[in-house]
Formats: structure tokens, C-alpha cells, sequence
């Protein structure tokens, strides 16, 4: 055995042979932490940069094969990774507190393909008009069923309080008002469905980057959610650190 071989995990070097690997390299353990290791080995695990790197590429329109080719990474490892990514995104939106009075919900919702064979699923959606914040979303069907699924979506203060914007009248009749799109209340919304589009790839209505996994498109739809809000919170924010700045004049 060689004498400069040292434990990765804890450095030390009492170590002693244990076989050899299904490739045929001699495996090695640490008496001391009772890790199992072969030297220089082929795979090592990611560092902190290239997954940063891949969370941001995930936000653009960007395939996962064109990821593994610009990072030279293997695309069994990288779906993977995304699989892990996606399945830990919150469901659930996070918008800043605002004044009860004020609250005006726009709803809509767009089309996208799953699968190789092209099943429809229905990504539903509202923003707060004001902030253009998401504050719901919900993915099914075209049904009345996943219209009130987007409801339950929303934070309590805007199912209490706002007025809400949509094309179905299937929401409580106290909240809502049943517009078309002539109507113009439903710009903001209607645009955000263009952004969605440009920046997930996976919403293009026919393409080759569909999702095949349901899991990873919703992963996908509300991993954009959480980045677009947070660009909207750090915005509000600055505004607000205009607005009430000290004046030394």
C-alpha cells in the first residue's frame, strides 16, 4: 500500500486495501471513519459553482442536452440533478404584504404538451395587477375543478379581499368579475403568459423541448415562479429606498 494515500473525509492514513471495484480499481477504507474510496477516481462529485451555474441556466431557455454540452457534463447525471432540483421547489407562492383595499387579481391560463404523445396540461395562473407579483398557479386540466385548484392557491388575503379578474365564472361570485380578453383587464396576465413562453422552453406549444416528466414541469413552471418573484420583491424594494431616501438639501 501506498504510504501518501489519505482518507478524503478525514485525512487520515490508516488505511487498508477492501477488493477491488466492478471496474477492476483497488478499493481502499479508513479504519478510523470507515469511508470507502478508490484512488483518483473517474466520477467526483459537482462543486458549488457548476450547480449555481445550472440552477441559473434552468431559469432560461435553455434544453437540458444544450446544458450538458456547455458544461461538458453527462446528461444521465444532469436529469438527475434536475429531477432532485425540481422536486424540492416549494409549491406555494411567497408575495409581499400589502393593503387589503387595494388587491386586483388577474387570472388566465395557457397551454403546454407533456410527453411524447402530446397531452395537453393547463398551467393556470394570477398575478396581483399592482405588483404584477404570481401569486397562484395551479397545473391540470381545462376543467372548473382546477380553476377552483388555482383558487385554493392564492393567499388568504386575496381570496378575502381582492377583486379578481378571469375569463370563467366559476370562482365565488363576491370575488369575481367575468371579463374577455376586449376587455383589457386581463393584459398583464396575458403578457406574463408571453414571458412564460419565451423563458421555459417547455411551454412552446409544439416543440422538441416538452417535458416528459408531469413532476418536472411543474417543478420547472414554479421554480421560474420563485426567481420571478424575487426579482419583483428586490424591485419594490429599491423603490422603496428611493422613496423615503433622507433629502440633505
Amino acid at each position: 500500500m501506498k504510504p501518501y494515500l489519505l482518507c478524503p473525509s478525514c485525512d487520515s492514513d490508516d488505511i487498508m486495501k477492501n477488493g477491488t471495484t466492478r471496474r477492476g480499481k483497488q478499493n481502499y477504507k479508513c479504519r478510523d471513519c470507515g469511508r470507502q474510496f478508490v484512488e483518483n477516481p473517474q466520477w467526483k462529485p459537482k462543486d458549488k459553482d457548476t450547480c449555481a451555474l445550472i440552477d441559473c441556466m434552468l431559469l432560461e431557455r435553455i434544453p437540458l442536452a444544450g446544458i450538458a454540452r456547455v458544461l461538458q457534463l453527462s446528461e444521465s447525471w444532469l436529469q438527475q440533478y434536475v429531477n432532485a432540483s425540481y422536486a424540492e421547489v416549494p409549491q406555494q407562492a411567497e408575495v409581499v404584504a400589502k393593503p387589503t383595499c387595494r388587491l386586483v387579481v388577474q387570472m388566465d391560463e395557457l397551454c403546454s404538451f407533456v410527453d411524447e404523445k402530446g397531452n395537453k396540461h393547463w398551467g393556470w395562473l394570477a398575478i396581483d395587477r399592482a405588483s404584477r407579483e404570481i401569486i397562484g398557479c395551479h397545473v391540470g386540466n381545462r376543467s372548473a375543478q382546477s380553476a377552483q385548484a388555482l383558487w385554493q392557491s392564492l393567499p388568504r388575503q386575496y381570496r378575502q379581499y381582492a377583486r379578481i379578474y378571469a375569463y370563467r365564472s366559476v370562482l365565488p361570485s363576491k370575488r369575481h368579475f367575468a371579463v374577455d380578453k376586449d376587455s383589457g383587464l386581463t393584459s398583464h396576465i396575458e403578457r406574463l403568459n408571453n414571458t412564460l413562453r419565451q423563458r421555459i422552453s417547455r411551454l412552446v406549444r409544439r416543440s422538441l423541448s416538452f417535458s416528459k416528466k408531469l413532476e418536472n414541469h411543474i417543478g420547472a413552471i414554479w421554480n421560474f415562479i420563485h426567481h420571478y418573484n424575487q426579482k419583483i420583491r428586490e424591485k419594490l424594494q429599491r423603490e422603496q429606498t428611493t422613496d423615503f431616501s433622507p433629502s440633505f438639501t
